[in-house]
């Protein structure tokens, strides 16, 4: 089993292990899918909102996803309080519940700027590559703020392997 990752198959049995790299099956599944929903609480209570995002790696091999929204929005406004924290989930609609396949994570956001923005609006621009075709759209969200969402925990939930079969990473 790989650093950071625990593994569960439903019957309640782990294994646990520490460190930033993330599991493949893990970054397979985030690579896999384009739209995260993220939960949050502001002021006036619990939130969720759906975002496309592009996942990428960390220097230290750690997971993010990029995604694209104003800091005006309510979320954005959420995301931007210090020590803000969001949970989200990630999967395909329409499964079938034995194929079911998708992600549980908590983490931190942050709006980038320079040489980060600069980076990760490659990641972004290479999933999403009708973003920079169009250019109304790349102007309008080029002028948006990029923000880089940092799990610290992941769950895939991947019912193809057996029901209720799970893996876990902690950065």
């Amino acid at each position: 089993m790989e650093a950071g990752m625990e593994e569960t198959n439903g019957t309640g049995g782990t294994g646990r292990a520490a460190g930033a790299g993330c599991p493949p099956a893990i970054g397979r599944a985030l690579a896999g899918h384009t739209t995260v929903t993220l939960a949050y609480a502001d002021e006036d209570g619990p939130q969720a909102c759906a975002v496309l995002y592009a996942a990428g790696r960390a220097a230290d091999g750690a997971p993010v996803l990029y995604f694209v929204t104003a800091v005006h929005t309510r979320h954005g406004r959420a995301l931007s309080r210090p020590g803000a924290r969001v949970a989200f989930t990630v999967q395909r609609d329409g499964q079938e519940w034995s194929g079911l396949t998708g992600l549980q994570g908590r983490g931190g956001c942050r709006v980038l700027d320079g040489a980060e923005r600069d980076a990760g609006w490659r990641t972004y621009t290479a999933r999403f590559p009708f973003v920079a075709e169009d250019p109304r759209l790349r102007a309008a969200l080029e002028r948006t703020a990029l923000w880089e969402l940092r799990p610290d925990w992941l769950r895939l939930i991947d019912n193809t392997r057996g029901f209720g079969h799970k893996e876990e990473w902690r950065g």
